[in-house]
């Protein structure tokens, strides 16, 4: 008999068998459902992770370098961080002026004040000073009205710009466009609206009001925590417009030569890092969950496997003085194995979809192909393993010992 004919005859005996003792195997399948549905979320979870975190860490641009007063993630002592001069909007004209591989030099200085508009109010609001070349280094879009001008960035009036959610706080179902707020009881002419950005896990927010930094400067903080965006020419040019930046900046700041940096250029590589790092962890405290609940699983197959063997042992032997082959017995009781995970796969695929449909409300993307497929093939080779020693010790009797078993 052939391979493939062994094959065809061990799935139809395997059949069989399932059939002949449905609560049994349902049972035994228990286990791997609960595995496989472990694999499908933990694998679901941690795609959506990264593609979610991809949009949202895009938005920093792979071509933008932040003057900061600090490194993002560095071990420097926080005193000696906290005792660095400010980075001002001097700071931000004098880099313009002496940066030669940068397309635009934006300085962006934050507050959180009170936002009015008749009867409705917002508190601890974001307010964001900056300049008309701001969209260009963030790279966001308006949904509605226009950005600030040259002019009005310049200080010219007081005018400001929307984030999304502030907008559908305040407008639910008219256009705000050339109303009035207030923030922190000055008054400010509404010219446009930005487009949602991308939340991380379902969190963040649009709750930002975008105003001219000569505008925040004058009106609510006279030393505003400013940060300052450059955008380089090439993203190829990033390290030589990083060195650039650093010499200008001890320049501007009178670093002495030997003294490390009194300040933070960060890009978004040092958020990737981070992340990579903390996914790493995550996905190997997955490994683990997945692992105990798939072995567990494969105990269960073993198990019952060991106990299939018991009961058809006289079958084992009527097969092997027929002339059946050791490999054709292992075979049988290793198909056998592997179609119970199968259907435990399958069964554990089937619950795991409509959860994962709830998950996309919070994270990118749902199961997809390669996930589903990954867990299918870990439930076969789950069954294989599982069954292995089961189907050896059949293969292994003597088929006389096993003719004369009761």
């Amino acid at each position: 008999m052939t391979l493939g004919a062994e094959i065809t005859e061990s799935l139809a005996i395997a059949l069989a068998a399932l059939r002949a003792n449905k609560l049994r195997s349902g049972l035994t399948t228990l286990g791997i459902v609960i595995g496989i549905v472990t694999v499908t979320l933990m694998g679901t979870a941690i795609e959506g992770i990264n593609q979610s975190f991809k949009k949202v860490v895009s938005g920093l641009g792979t071509d933008v370098l932040y003057v900061q007063k600090f490194a993002w993630f560095s071990n420097d002592e926080w005193w000696k961080v906290r005792n660095r001069r400010d980075i001002t909007l001097a700071t931000a004209r004098a880099i313009e002026r002496q940066v030669t591989m940068a397309r635009v030099v934006v300085p962006e200085a934050f507050s959180r004040q009170t936002v009015k508009h008749k009867n409705r109010s917002a508190s601890s609001v974001a307010i964001v000073g900056t300049t008309d070349q701001n969209f260009l280094a963030r790279g966001f879009s308006i949904s509605s009205g226009r950005f600030m001008s040259a002019a009005e960035a310049e200080g010219g009036r007081p005018i400001c710009i929307l984030g999304a959610d502030i907008a559908t706080k305040f407008f639910r179902n008219e256009s705000p466009l050339g109303e009035k707020i207030t923030i922190g009881g000055n008054s400010f002419e509404i010219v446009g609206v930005m487009a949602p950005f991308d939340k991380f896990l379902g969190l963040g927010s649009d709750n930002h009001v975008l105003i001219p930094i000569t505008q925040l400067k004058s009106m609510f903080d006279l030393r505003p925590e400013v940060q300052i965006l450059v955008k380089v020419l090439d993203v190829k040019m990033m390290d030589d417009a990083r060195e650039e930046l650093r010499g200008i900046l001890r320049k501007i700041r009178s670093v002495p030569p030997g003294m490390p940096d009194d300040f933070g250029i960060n890009q978004q590589d040092a958020f990737i890092q981070r992340f990579n790092q903390v996914g790493g962890m995550l996905a190997t405290v997955g490994l683990f969950i997945t692992g105990l609940s798939l072995f567990v699983g494969g105990i269960g197959i073993m198990n019952i496997m060991f106990v299939s063997v018991a009961e058809r042992t006289k079958e084992i032997g009527i097969r092997k003085a027929i002339g059946a082959k050791r490999r054709t017995i292992l075979i049988q009781f290793l198909i056998e194995a592997a179609t119970i995970c199968l259907f435990g796969g399958l069964i554990g695929l089937a619950i795991a979809f409509p959860i994962t449909l709830v998950m996309s409300k919070y994270l990118s993307g749902t199961m997809s192909i390669t996930v589903a497929l990954v867990g299918l093939v870990v439930s076969l080779v789950t069954g294989v393993v599982s069954g292995f020693l089961p189907a050896w010790r059949a293969s292994k009797m003597n088929p006389v010992d096993a003719l004369r078993s009761e």
